[in-house]
């Protein structure tokens, strides 16, 4: 079995629509699969159904999340938080929400390590300078005393980066990890999470509506529309040969950087209705 292993995964908003649809992926050790789709596909409710982070509007009515060996979701809670917390962390979209603005910065990371893995605040506090070092943070020492607010968004999404390593996870889950950084520190991000990958062997859930950073960063990737997967691939053939219409239509309509005179494609009215169509009848046939 997989490292991850998403099985008929289904969830709705309690007394609501449907936001996830029968999904199923696995995802090997060491693997960085991407989850691209428009914006409420589902992309990143996958994400939180693994690490069980889900709203407490949102609830999981089918389906297995296996992890590491184990259906998540037969666990009760605290053993899963435990589980999670010991094998997989998130590397969040929005470093300057995502840490705490009055808490230090080296407790930011130590605490994880501390409450839920058992290390020494000594230990945990030397692990967490290395990382920083890792992450190409200067003077480390100085920045483990620092609030977040002292940092530009760069130095606070590396620090997210350092805290996801930091218990050697096996799983990452990095969710749009880029999205509020400008062009140019999105580059050095976006390389620094791919030689962290590499370096630690992290199998790597990366959501994404960037087919852009899909091309520099993934090894596979599931394509979601309104919560259900329309084609899984690899990276080079989806790039060579998209399958479903609307993973083509997607293909087109992005940017062309190489060509700026080029005009937008954005997907058409027909590929819409045909994949809403193609959804709803599998909703039909799966109850």
């Amino acid at each position: 079995m997989s490292f991850l292993s998403i099985r008929g995964l289904s969830a709705v908003v309690k007394g609501g629509p449907r936001l996830l649809r029968s999904v199923s992926m696995d995802v090997e050790a060491g693997e960085v699969r991407g989850l691209v789709g428009e914006s409420g596909a589902g992309k990143s409710m996958i994400g939180k159904a693994v690490l069980g982070i889900l709203p407490r509007s949102v609830e999981v009515v089918d389906g297995e999340i296996w992890l590491d060996g184990v259906d998540l979701l037969r666990m009760p809670p605290g053993e899963r938080r435990r589980k999670v917390g010991a094998v997989a962390a998130l590397i969040p979209q929005d470093p300057l929400t995502a840490l705490n603005p009055s808490r230090r910065i080296g407790r930011q990371i130590t605490d994880r390590l501390v409450d839920i893995l058992g290390w020494t605040r000594a230990d945990a506090d030397r692990r967490a300078v290395e990382l920083l070092t890792e992450v190409h943070i200067p003077d480390p020492t100085r920045v483990m005393r620092a609030y977040p607010h002292e940092l530009s968004g760069g130095m606070r999404q590396r620090v997210l980066i350092a805290s996801a390593f930091a218990a050697e996870p096996k799983l990452i889950v990095a969710d749009e990890p880029t999205t509020a950084l400008d062009v140019t520190v999105q580059k050095q991000i976006l390389r620094l999470i791919k030689d962290m990958q590499a370096q630690h062997g992290t199998a790597l859930l990366f959501v994404t509506h960037d087919l852009g950073v899909v091309s520099k960063v993934c090894d596979s990737l599931s394509v979601l529309y309104a919560g259900k997967v329309i084609e899984q691939t690899s990276v080079r053939e989806f790039f060579r040969a998209p399958a479903h219409p609307y993973s083509a239509a997607l293909l087109a309509a992005t940017p062309k950087y190489t060509d700026p005179d080029a005009g937008l494609h954005p997907v058409p009215d027909a590929v819409i209705a045909a994949v809403r169509a193609e959804v709803e009848a599998s909703e039909v046939r799966h109850g």
